[in-house]
């Protein structure tokens, strides 16, 4: 009977730790703050995060977990986005966060996931005070986003770095992704005709011309 009762206590310590605990989430968020500001995990607790659960602060899988938390602001996550988030996720630990970064990595993999994302992304990594992304910004979250997956990714930075925009608005953002899934690496597909941002169009001129081609050829 005693031991039963010592095998239950154990199995109820052991189901307490695998379930979630909002408690628990909370005082883990805590570690990462600072009494200044306790509601908000800031550019120095965000860095501490990203050692602890051994993830580079540049990784896209971040990027993917701020957006499970709607996270606002890019650098920092209040305690709201944090439970919002790890609540979905059921994550309390550092462990069961490490344990989840698959599944994180692999909403990449899914089309529609992907896509929301990506726009998730723009209003995510823009200044609050502007409604369009600085270039720089830009690069470098196209450079997460499609870097590995774009073919034409390389040339599209290269025409950026030598033209004259400065920002990138979101349908600007929301048409590169359409085209990088859509139009071929020949650009044999591309209607000059089409609805595409003028900012596409000049691309695909620039990037025949520095084919050798005139912009009249597909």
């Amino acid at each position: 009977m005693v031991l039963g009762l010592s095998i239950s206590r154990r199995y109820s310590r052991v189901e307490e730790s695998s379930s979630f605990s909002q408690k628990r989430c909370l005082a883990w968020f805590r570690e990462y703050t600072n009494p200044d500001d306790p509601d908000t995990l800031g550019p120095d607790g965000m860095e501490k995060f990203c050692e602890d659960i051994g993830v580079e602060p540049e990784n896209v899988v971040m990027l993917v977990l701020a957006y499970k938390m709607q996270a606002r602001q890019m650098g920092f996550f209040t305690q709201e986005e944090w439970l919002r988030g790890l609540s979905q996720l059921e994550c309390d630990t550092i462990q069961k966060l490490q344990n989840r970064l698959d599944h994180l990595r692999g909403l990449l993999n899914d089309h529609n996931q992907f896509k929301a994302i990506y726009r998730y992304a723009f209003d995510f990594a823009r200044d609050k005070d502007q409604r369009s992304m600085d270039i720089e910004t830009a690069k470098a979250m196209l450079q997460l986003l499609l870097g590995k997956h774009w073919p034409l990714y390389t040339q599209f930075s290269q025409f950026l770095d030598q033209s004259k925009y400065k920002v990138i608005n979101k349908d600007q953002w929301c048409n590169i992704l359409e085209f990088s899934k859509t139009i071929s690496n020949d650009l044999s597909n591309y209607d000059v005709d089409g609805a595409w941002p003028v900012m596409l169009d000049e691309f695909v001129e620039w990037l025949k011309a520095s084919r050798g081609k005139s912009p009249e050829i597909s």
